[in-house]
């Protein structure tokens, strides 16, 4: 691979799970049916000022991370960076995540990474999927040191099943990244999940109904009804935010636009779904096959939830990864 198409994956993979949490903002907490009733299909932006949640700007958080420490991460550096990024933030997180504040407030009591997010009653959350594909980005081509990476990154927050998803994610972006077949994007990413997890079994179980069908449309209702916990009061279960995700983008057969409006259509914690398919489907195909006015609406990052992002340019970052990238060599 020569630089330009590094870059376009690089930049696929940043913009695309920024474009998707964008999208899929709006829809957060609906029911499929919901949608339905409302929006019939969510088909683009449905606001004039589409912005990133704290998916965007947490991923944010973990590029910057990245690309200062690199495959040097530890838990020391996870507790140092956390604590200068955010301990400090006045105001609040605004939609941030329980998962994430919490561990905010156990750094702030003195705890450090893993026991932050050991001891932490959100561990199980979506919050390291949404946030951990820059792990993937900065480990192109290598899945194995993605996911080993990743659960330094997660535990931060994190443990058990919030922790496997987030490793899952990684490993999948890792071989996006250099790859080219959307079926083994799915299979790096369950070959590093514990085959005895929860999260194992819901996103096989996920995979496995939505590669039945051939257009995303089609798997909505069988995915949304066998695989969401209705039985629990929120949607950010990570076991079935990052299934529903897997199942989706087997769905849409790795195809950018229908994973990220499968995501957003779907409901439940739509905005999670759609920014880590926005991730899976950006690395594997490249930046180019996402429509040029969803980009410019959203390379900006405007702090919404994490301040000390804002003003990040995400093609600036895009650049620092494929120095990395091309210095190392794939």
């Amino acid at each position: 691979m020569n630089r330009k198409e590094i870059y376009d994956k690089v930049y696929g993979c940043l913009i695309g799970l920024s474009v998707g949490d964008a999208l899929g903002a709006p829809t957060e907490g609906m029911t499929l049916e919901g949608i339905k009733e409302k929006y019939n299909w969510v088909d683009g932006f449905i606001s004039d000022d589409p912005v990133g949640t704290d998916d965007t700007e947490y991923s944010m958080l973990t590029s910057l991370i990245l690309l200062k420490y690199g495959e040097n991460l530890t838990y020391r550096d996870m507790t140092y960076e956390w604590s200068q990024y955010l301990l400090d933030q006045n105001g609040g997180f605004k939609g941030g995540g329980f998962s994430e504040v919490d561990a905010i407030f156990n750094l702030r009591k003195g705890l450090v990474a893993p026991y932050s997010g050991m001891d932490n009653h959100e561990m199980w959350s979506d919050g390291v999927a949404m946030r951990i594909a820059p792990v993937g980005v900065y480990f192109a081509g290598d899945p194995e040191k993605a996911a080993k990476i990743a659960e330094i990154e997660a535990r931060i927050s994190h443990d058990r099943d919030g922790v496997y998803c987030g490793m899952a994610i990684a490993a999948s972006v890792a071989y996006a990244m250099t790859g080219n077949s959307w079926e083994k994007v799915i299979q790096n990413g369950l070959v590093v999940l514990p085959k005895d997890s929860w999260s194992y079994r819901k996103i096989s179980e996920a995979v496995n109904i939505g590669m039945k069908y051939s257009n995303v449309q089609d798997a909505m209702e069988e995915l949304y009804n066998k695989v969401s916990i209705f039985y629990y009061p929120w949607a950010d279960v990570a076991p079935e935010a990052t299934a529903l995700a897997y199942g989706v983008f087997a769905a849409s057969k790795g195809d950018y636009k229908q994973a990220v409006l499968g995501g957003t259509n779907i409901g439940r914690d739509s905005d999670t779904i759609a920014s880590m398919n926005g991730a899976l489907s950006g690395a594997l195909n490249g930046a180019s096959v996402i429509p040029e006015d969803w980009k410019s609406r959203i390379n900006v990052i405007k702090g919404v939830c994490v301040k000390k992002t804002k003003g990040i340019d995400i093609r600036d970052l895009s650049e620092k990864f494929t120095d990395v990238i091309v210095g190392r060599g794939i």
